[in-house]
């Protein structure tokens, strides 16, 4: 029997040229161009309430730290709301051709990390609303998201045209050149430090070059030995997770004896089963590993609030630290518009997602499902915490390194669809010329309106009382 195909599109046993027929068809229903236009829903939801929707299963006490993170800029609102861009995108044209998507695709979720054989890779890395779904929407989050912090960087809208165009002319190209490759050969493409360093890095001159230096360097740095010197400190000689509330709160400081032994005693469960998910020889590594402290954190913009725990293991002795991050997982933004995963456990669902579009991905991520933490059944996933890591600062762009940085989004997220989607449709659809480049320049524009607009609801609702806002 044919395993089902994860973003359920692939249509493996038809010819290039009916695939390619598929795509071209596609236009003919759902034109290039119609993806230029952005017209909010008569009926569309209060922003404000899709985002205390989510808020609803989350800790309480986080919460403000989200609204708080939120209202800080369009950008930062931006980052926290796919809830809300999901329900826009789907009422927009679909072409009718899937593949799997991150579900979040904005400039700030690709970035560096380190593949298992210690080699610099630039790829997608949040994955958690990934779903298979329409290939245009994780296009146009990422494009809507250049020209939102490019609006912030003050550029020209001359300016934020062309990064859009770049980038997503990037995308079609990248496409067009995986629909004439084998399997094989798409599977193995990766974008590592020497490719990007010769293709996108050396048109920005040597000031651009020695940014890039500057910022490997500093995701090499990045890595379980830098939080463990940075997030831990000793106690009666044994080394523990340090409290920085409330970003990061050992559980001792978290519970009362009686609940916070239980709590631990299920987090080592977790960890102690989760590595089931893993390989053989990754759950080898694991075992040499031991349970030494864990901590509640706060992790990122749209997360806050979700239940985050870092746990520290050391293996051959106190100095040798692998520090694990394992990180509820809900269902998908998404899956309203997409449909249900397929997987058992929303855990599961995130991982797929990973392995499926990442080039390579943390030997240690995995997944559980957990109970009795916080009185029910909650999903999550586990990944390292840090390695190697290094994340763009939009905000320190010119306007070559901004439309430089989009380039690469597009050829990173083309390959990840490539892999999973029906990549000869897609590539068939999109065409040889610029139609479908040019129809995202308007429909960003307008989505970063639409953005700023739905900001202002939630700076007004937190001056109004609405909800309450937390810096931190």
């Amino acid at each position: 029997m044919t395993p089902k195909h994860p973003a359920g599109s692939l249509p493996p046993h038809h010819t290039p040229a009916e695939r390619a027929a598929l795509g071209k068809a596609a236009r003919s229903a759902v034109p290039r161009s119609s993806h230029a236009d952005f017209t909010p829903a008569p009926k569309r939801p209060d922003p404000v309430d899709i985002v205390e929707a989510q808020s609803a299963t989350r800790v309480p006490e986080l919460v403000p730290i989200r609204y708080g993170r939120m209202t800080e800029s369009p950008f930062r609102f931006y980052r926290g709301a796919a809830a809300i861009m999901a329900a826009d995108l789907a009422g927009t044209p679909r072409s009718g051709i899937r593949a799997q998507l991150c579900g979040d695709a904005h400039l700030l979720n690709f970035r560096l990390l380190a593949s298992p054989e210690r080699r610099m890779m630039f790829d997608i890395n949040d994955f958690d609303e990934t779903l298979p779904g329409p290939w245009e929407w994780d296009v146009k989050r990422l494009s809507a998201s250049l020209v939102i912090a490019a609006r912030a960087n003050g550029y020209s809208g001359k300016e934020r045209a062309d990064i859009v165009r770049t980038t997503v002319r990037s995308y079609r190209e990248w496409m067009r050149r995986f629909a004439g490759l084998g399997n094989l050969p798409v599977w193995y493409t990766h974008f590592d430090e020497d490719w990007v360093r010769t293709h996108i890095v050396g048109e920005l001159g040597s000031r651009g070059r020695d940014r890039w230096k500057k910022t490997t360097a500093k995701a090499r740095s990045r890595d379980s030995l830098q939080a463990f010197n940075k997030l831990t400190h000793v106690v009666d000689g044994k080394a523990l997770i340090a409290a920085d509330p409330p970003l990061v709160v050992p559980l001792q400081d978290l519970l009362p004896d009686m609940e916070r032994g239980a709590l631990e005693k299920q987090l080592r469960k977790l960890i102690g089963s989760y590595g089931r998910s893993l390989s053989t020889d990754r759950r080898f590594l694991l075992g040499q590993y031991r349970f030494a402290d864990v901590a509640r954190k706060v992790v990122g913009v749209g997360s806050v609030g979700t239940r985050c725990w870092i746990i520290l293991m050391l293996g051959r002795d106190d100095s040798d630290p692998l520090l694990l991050q394992a990180k509820e997982a809900d269902e998908s933004v998404l899956a309203p518009y997409v449909g249900t995963s397929e997987y058992r456990t929303q855990g599961e669902r995130v991982v797929a997602g990973q392995r499926l579009m990442q080039a390579t991905s943390d030997i240690f991520l995995g997944w559980e499902r957990a109970e009795g933490i916080d009185g029910r059944r909650r999903d999550f996933y586990v990944r390292q915490l840090r390695d190697w890591k290094g994340i763009a600062e939009p905000e320190l762009m010119v306007p070559a390194a901004m439309r430089a940085f989009g380039e690469l989004c597009g050829a990173t997220l083309a390959r990840a669809h490539a892999r999973s989607g029906d990549r000869i449709a897609i590539a068939s659809y999109l065409g040889g010329g610029d139609v479908f480049d040019r129809a995202l320049v308007p429909f960003a524009e307008a989505y970063a309106d639409q953005n700023e607009k739905d900001h202002q609801a939630l700076v007004d609702a937190v001056r109004s009382g609405r909800v309450k806002a937390e810096a931190a």
